[in-house]
């Protein structure tokens, strides 16, 4: 009778130590949402990828970088002067106050 009451309780330890393995720890999960304004580019053709993209007179890369549905240009909150020149020829040139979370689209001519 000892003999089973002993492997008895051996078993129910075993069987309790197991499960306490299968018992995931809770979790919680974080994220940072980027909610600066965004900025993109609609080109009348293809040649126009190469224009060079000015923000506040500072070369932030080519018009083909950033066009719309498939890169953005991230700012920061405020008042900006995007200017996208092609050579001598400018085919942008605008101040725009962009705040939290706005995407704004320009076309090019």
């Amino acid at each position: 009778m000892r003999r089973q009451f002993h492997s008895l309780a051996l078993a129910l330890v075993l069987g309790v130590s197991s499960l306490s393995g299968c018992v995931q720890m809770p979790t919680e999960k974080q994220t940072v949402v980027d909610q600066r304004p965004q900025i993109s580019f609609r080109l009348a053709h293809e040649g126009q990828a190469g224009a060079r993209v000015f923000l506040d007179r500072l070369d932030v890369g080519m018009a083909g970088d950033y066009v719309e549905g498939k890169a953005t240009l991230r700012v920061l909150p405020g008042t900006h002067l995007v200017e996208v020149r092609m050579g001598s020829q400018v085919l942008l040139n605008e101040r725009v106050y962009l705040a939290d979370g706005v995407s704004r689209s320009f076309g090019l001519n």
